[in-house]
């Protein structure tokens, strides 16, 4: 499971946990690309849909070691694109945006954080998760044949908006 962004002002965040976040969102995402890359690179087809996040387009507030990994992870997917489109194997990528789920309800309902991200997004609430599956199965799928080295974001017009008061 990806890494959940620990806050803290960047100039004292500790080695250790920018090192744990890094090595879980972007290089855990850098071996499950190999080990199932491998397979699929050798049968000359697969498709590989990887999670980056929000964060991998703009800067959130004392998250610098999430939100590195998750822009790292967009870039990992491209790389992987451009090395193995050719064999058949697509690698893309999703970045959700703002989602309810049990591990932040608490930020989200009753912070301030939680209530601009909330203003942030045009539509006006919070993703589901059943939302990201449409994307998910288009990238996985052969009406995707021709997408690779794509990040599809999935985010209520998040990264749209503007001034929204």
């Amino acid at each position: 499971m990806p890494e959940s962004p620990k806050r803290a002002p960047t100039i004292d965040f500790p080695e250790e946990d920018w090192d744990r976040i890094i090595d879980v969102n972007l290089t855990g995402t850098m071996r499950g690309c190999q080990v199932f890359g491998k397979p699929m690179l050798s049968r000359g087809y697969g498709r590989i849909v990887n999670i980056a996040s929000l964060s991998t387009y703009v800067g959130l507030f004392e998250v610098a070691a999430y939100s590195a990994s998750k822009a790292g992870v967009g870039a990992l997917t491209k790389v992987l694109a451009v090395e193995w489109s050719r064999q058949g194997v697509l690698v893309n990528a999703i970045a959700p945006g703002v989602f309810r789920t049990d591990l932040n309800a608490n930020l989200l309902d009753s912070t301030e954080r939680g209530r601009e991200f909330k203003m942030r997004t045009p539509i006006g609430r919070f993703g589901k998760t059943e939302e990201l599956v449409g994307a998910a199965v288009f990238l996985a799928s052969d009406a995707a044949s021709f997408v690779s080295g794509e990040i599809v974001v999935v985010d209520g017009g998040f990264l749209a908006s503007g001034v929204n008061q």
